[in-house]
């Protein structure tokens, strides 16, 4: 590791931590998940609109085609969130942040079936060995815990939505910057969150002074630092190493859980998700490795 790239390595810890966080303040906040979820969207909008003024000024004249990609990725933001805090009423959050990652098995899985792109075997073994661990989570939940067994099924659907965003990211990222295509997510995601809200009903204000501090603090925390210092990362390092690490996630958010939340995980809830998280990496790899079947 060269001194050059030492800022870059600094912001993708910053970056896995401040993610890590996520599922604390959803569980910090005396509201629905789905509102807590549309707050870090709503107060990250003008939180990030002095970097874009600063460093997109020529950009401002925004394609209107290109446009739909950043502002579709936003909706698939906001079902993956919506799912994902709900989820967090039901299970841990170690379960929830590990199974809400699986979003890069459905993405290959996806690409796969419709656009019929080979996939490796280190895919396919890495795919084995995630089901194989999500299985042991879940299978022990249900029998265990039923109630953690339904935040468990609905956080591995969480990982389908994240796989969209994924997906629809890609093809923003050929019209926009880093930093442009966060903040039209945000955009996107924070007024399909308030129509979800409307939808089921959940109160948008009333909420005492510590939820709005955390409110404000997952916008600052989750939204607007973790994803610029992933942002930064990625524009210095290479997606080989920024992916793979991101795996630390569900590890960082699990060990933060016992004194944050007094979460302890089971035997059984570490085995698994030990097992799932060897799966998750061998997917992530399996990106640039060259042997297709």
């Amino acid at each position: 590791m060269s001194n050059k790239n030492i800022p870059a390595y600094l912001a993708l810890g910053i970056g896995v931590l401040a993610l890590s966080f996520s599922a604390m303040f959803v569980r910090w906040a005396d509201a629905p998940g789905p509102v807590t979820a549309f707050y870090r969207m709503f107060f990250s909008i003008p939180m990030l609109a002095p970097f874009i003024l600063w460093r997109e000024p020529g950009n401002m004249a925004i394609r209107s085609k290109a446009m739909i990609f950043p502002l579709l990725a936003g909706v698939f933001t906001a079902l993956d969130l919506a799912l994902w805090t709900t989820a967090l009423s039901f299970t841990t959050a170690a379960n929830a942040t590990l199974l809400g990652n699986t979003a890069p098995l459905w993405v290959a899985l996806g690409t796969w079936l419709i656009l019929k792109q080979k996939l490796t075997n280190t895919f396919w073994r890495g795919l084995a060995v995630t089901l194989a661990g999500a299985a042991l989570i879940m299978g022990t939940d249900f029998l265990l815990h039923p109630r953690f067994g339904v935040g468990d099924v609905m956080a591995i659907f969480t990982g389908f939505f994240y796989g969209g965003y994924f997906l629809f990211t890609e093809k923003s990222r050929i019209h926009f910057s880093p930093i442009l295509h966060i903040w039209i997510v945000g955009i996107g995601a924070g007024i399909t969150l308030l129509i979800i809200n409307l939808i089921m009903q959940n109160p948008l204000t009333g909420y005492d002074t510590r939820t709005w501090i955390v409110f404000l603090s997952t916008a600052l925390v989750s939204q607007l630092i973790g994803y610029m210092a992933l942002a930064y990362a990625l524009g210095h390092l290479p997606a080989s190493i920024v992916a793979p690490t991101m795996v630390l996630q569900p590890v960082v958010t699990a060990i933060l859980a016992i004194p944050l939340l007094g979460e302890v995980p089971t035997i059984w809830q570490a085995l698994g998700g030990a097992v799932a998280l060897v799966g998750i990496y061998m997917v992530n790899q399996s990106h640039y490795k060259k042997d297709t079947i």
